[in-house]
């Protein structure tokens, strides 16, 4: 029993190292391509992800992105925020928890639809267009404001921007949205409600705090917690689960559209 528990330990320990190198070289490679900026002037803008609004006014649509979160946090996770407009709508709407807004966190058009988050290029994990959308729209809005955390903020492990955005997930599993292993926050669950939905809405959650925990989904796969690093295998698109990193192995973004 012990060999398994050492065998185990070990793994796990490998793992965290290979991903905590593998996320030190990306942030590297991403440094040196960029000049360096500050808190104040880092850039915001669009990114170019988010389709004009104004060119298709007649189409529907609900996108979700994450970026690295500011500073050396970014090395360890990614901020997550959604964006939708209705058919007819020339603007996006965004919604985002942003902790420095003291007790009212949960935020409408803090920032750009798609702009870079602090300088980080946000990555596109949803995207759902069409006709069917309207009904989604409406979901989301009743679970941004059925967010029972709109007025507290912790960045670890919990209740943040990821926490938002799983609870969204949660009420909203047409969405099919798959948080990627490095969104600190997730999994977070108070101590009197420790099962549940997965974030994805496809699957179950056990989890104490986001702290400890297990995922078990059609998005989501097999997933373990501890201690807000969250490890596992994807098998819906196949990929490794990792800390720090996210994935590894095949995208994941889900787009549809909907008649």
């Amino acid at each position: 029993m012990k060999k398994h528990l050492k065998r185990a330990g070990a793994t796990v320990l490998s793992v965290i190292v290979v991903s905590l190198g593998l996320s030190f070289a990306q942030s590297a490679l991403s440094d040196d391509s960029r000049p360096r900026f500050s808190w104040f002037d880092a850039p915001k803008h669009s990114a170019g992800l988010a389709p004009n609004a104004e060119q298709i006014a007649d189409t529907a649509i609900v996108q979700v992105y994450a970026a690295d979160t500011w500073g050396w946090r970014g090395r360890f996770a990614v901020h997550s925020w959604i964006i939708y407009k209705r058919a007819g709508d020339t603007a996006y709407t965004r919604y985002d928890v942003i902790g420095w807004r003291a007790s009212d966190v949960v935020q409408q058009n803090y920032a750009v639809p798609d702009g870079l988050w602090f300088g980080a290029q946000p990555q596109l994990l949803v995207d759902h267009r069409g006709p069917g959308v309207g009904k989604m729209i409406e979901q989301i809005e009743a679970a941004v404001a059925s967010y029972p955390y709109g007025s507290t903020y912790d960045a670890y492990p919990g209740p943040n921007s990821n926490t938002f955005i799983a609870h969204i997930g949660r009420e909203v599993p047409d969405l099919r949205l798959d948080l990627p292993a490095n969104a600190i926050g997730k999994d977070y669950r108070p101590l009197s409600n420790p099962v549940g939905l997965s974030p994805s809405g496809t699957g179950v959650q056990l989890s104490l705090l986001g702290l400890l925990g297990l995922n078990l989904g059609v998005e989501e796969g097999i997933e373990f917690n501890l201690l807000g690093l969250d490890f596992g295998i994807d098998f819906n698109r196949p990929a490794l689960r990792l800390p720090f990193i996210g994935r590894l192995g095949m995208d994941d973004t889900t787009r549809k559209q909907h008649d």
